[in-house]
Order: C-alpha cells, then structure tokens, then sequence
C-alpha cells in the first residue's frame, strides 16, 4: 500500500510515517498542500491521509478540487477542527473519513485499513487465492500451509499483487507502492523482488507481462 501522508506539523509526521513504516506501508510526506496536488496526479497513491490546515492552502479545497476532478482515492481527514459543522463539510465535499486530533494511532491504522478493504471490495484483512494466505492484520503469509518468510518489500509486493488478482499492474505502479515517490531506486529492483517471490511460492502465480509489469494469477479453481 502506498500512502500519502500531507501533515505540515514534523512531530504528528514523525510519529505517523514511523508507526506505518513499521507495518510495511510505503509514505510519502508532504507539508504543502501543492506537494500533495503533484503527488497525487502523477503517482499510483492508494490513499491520502489529509491535514485541512496547510500552510498554501485549506485542505477542504484541496479536497474539493480533486473530488471535482474526478479523483476518487480514499482520503481520511486529519484535523484539529472539532467543530461537528466542519467535519460533515469534509465529509459532503468527499471525505470517507476523518479523525480529530489528538488520536491514537491503533485508530489511525484500523481506519487505514478499513478505507482500504472498501475501497478494494474486501470484507476483511485476510486474503486468499487458492493455496495461498496473507493476513493483513498479523502480516503473516502461508503457502500450501506452511509459513513464508518474506521481506518488507517482498510483504508489499505479494500484498498489491494480491490485492489486484488476474489485473496487469505496471511497474510503474508497482515500484510506487513499495518505495513511495523516490528517485534512488536500483534499476533491477523490482525483478529481484519478483525473483524472490517466486523462489518462495510458486513461479505461475505471478506472471510476467513483457513490456508492461506483472499479474497475479489466480488458479483455475478460485477463478
């Protein structure tokens, strides 16, 4: 999962990009709300989450200008305003969730999580397609049974695939969700996750589309 944190206050990023860091989800921070309109465009960003009182501009504008563009991400509001008025404005202007601060941040992630299983069309944070199982929640990831080790990135790499099966997904995309919006990536980087996660599963499951990116293939029986 890729995620766009836009937060002008470095202490709540801080605290923020570490606790997601530590559960394998790739950020993006963002002070500005300009940073945060080019981040958004130009990368595969599978949720926003969205401070209103940014230095250049309100986030409830922000928000307003990507909802009239046609920009439908999940957006979780985060805002210091604890006026009721104020947060159903969020919401009606397209909002799909919104926390005030101070909170915990066990409630930031449970509502990550939740925008992501709706948006993706999951009832819960357990995957699984034919031998294979990923539970969001515990991280945890077996095959035919038995537990599979895998790196942070190779994590987030079954995890989009999976998330996205029988659908090509550019590498583009993919090289978005797990290193976020960076320019020193190794070239080879993405083929040497695939490798390895194909070393740990099975090779078929994940195909290589030439010229394009790769696709999880989901076995006959689970089509």
């Amino acid at each position: 999962m890729f995620v766009v944190l836009v937060e002008d206050d470095p202490y709540i990023a801080q605290s923020i990009c570490s606790a997601l860091d530590y559960l394998n989800i790739s950020v993006e921070h963002v002070a500005t709300a300009r940073a945060a309109d080019y981040f958004i465009r130009q990368s595969a960003v599978d949720l926003c989450l969205l401070d209103l009182g940014l230095p250049d501009q309100d986030g409830l504008e922000l928000l307003q200008q990507w909802r009239q563009d046609e920009i439908h991400l999940p957006v979780l509001v985060l805002t210091a305003r604890h006026q009721t008025r104020q947060c159903v404005e969020a919401l009606n202007l397209g909002a799909d969730d919104y926390l005030t601060k101070p909170f915990e941040l066990d409630e930031l992630i449970a509502r990550i999580h939740a925008l992501a299983r709706r948006n993706r069309g999951f009832s819960s944070n357990l995957l699984q397609l034919g031998d294979l199982q990923l539970n969001r929640d515990t991280q945890e990831v077996t095959f035919q049974q038995q537990p599979v080790t895998l790196s942070r990135r190779e994590y987030s790499l079954l995890e989009t695939l999976m998330s996205h099966p029988n659908q090509i997904l550019k590498n583009e995309q993919l090289l978005d969700k797990l290193y976020g919006y960076q320019d020193s990536i190794e070239s080879n980087a993405l083929n040497v996750h695939i490798y390895h996660l194909r070393q740990k599963l099975e090779p078929q499951l994940i195909q290589t589309i030439r010229g394009v990116g790769y696709m999880f293939k989901v076995p006959e029986t689970e089509s």
